[in-house]
């Protein structure tokens, strides 16, 4: 279905340093709930609800590369549309999933009810919701540790929001979010890019690294087909 003949919805809308961001959705007869969510930076999509494959995969694929079998304490960078930590939760060794923002109005849209997943999210008791830098937390020093810091914030890692993420990408910087991953613990990061510099560096930093490619198509009824392919990094910390 072409969106371009549907009346969109807006929701909400905050200006920040990155741009105007705002919320909207549309209607999109088959889709679960019959909605399709989107967020957006001025005027550029960000993230959409109409296939959350990769995002949910992030979880998905860290949950199965962790080779432990106790209960995990999951870190979430990046709420979005929470679908990332929808996926994490399904999983009955997640304990605790701490979703951290940087945009306090994001937040405010999952307790208000805005989100897809307001209702679902909001009644769980393993969830712990944060405002902070989520990469300043880890570079910083590491005063708690994770079995799975899940990364979804930037469009790659040659397309930063924000400057705070660039040390993230560095040899020096994953040394220090290692110090945040308990032994075993696993890192993934989202890109909608590949990026060959950032898998070298997560490749010396970690005793393994690997790559997870995420292809899939969107159909419509009355316009061309989409395809889409985005890129997970992992990389698991020695036990």
């Amino acid at each position: 279905m072409n969106k371009t003949h549907i009346e969109t919805e807006y929701l909400s809308s905050f200006e920040r340093s990155i741009g105007l961001i705002y919320l909207c959705r549309y209607q999109r007869p088959g889709h679960p709930g019959g909605w399709v969510y989107d967020v957006y930076i001025d005027g550029a999509l960000l993230m959409s609800s109409v296939s959350p494959l990769s995002e949910r995969q992030l979880a998905t694929l860290a949950i199965a590369a962790h080779k432990g079998t106790g209960p995990l304490r999951i870190l979430v960078g990046g709420l979005g549309l929470g679908y990332t930590a929808q996926a994490a939760l399904e999983s009955p060794r997640a304990a605790l999933v701490r979703v951290v923002d940087r945009m306090d109005f994001v937040i405010e849209w999952l307790q208000k009810g805005l989100l897809p997943l307001s209702e679902q999210l909001n009644g769980d008791e393993r969830v712990e919701l944060t405002q902070s830098d989520v990469y300043a937390d880890v570079l910083g020093p590491a005063s708690e540790t994770w079995d799975l810091i899940l990364m979804d914030v930037d469009h790659s890692p040659d397309m930063p929001l924000h400057p705070s993420s660039l040390d993230f990408y560095t040899p020096e910087g994953q040394a220090r979010v290692s110090e945040h991953l308990a032994p075993g613990g696993v890192l993934a990061v989202w890109s909608a890019h590949d990026n060959d510099r950032f898998a070298a560096v997560l490749s010396k930093v970690y005793p393994e690294a690997w790559r997870e490619a995420i292809d899939w198509t969107i159909e419509h009824e009355d316009d061309e087909d989409q395809s889409f392919h985005n890129v997970l990094f992992l990389a698991r910390k020695a036990p």
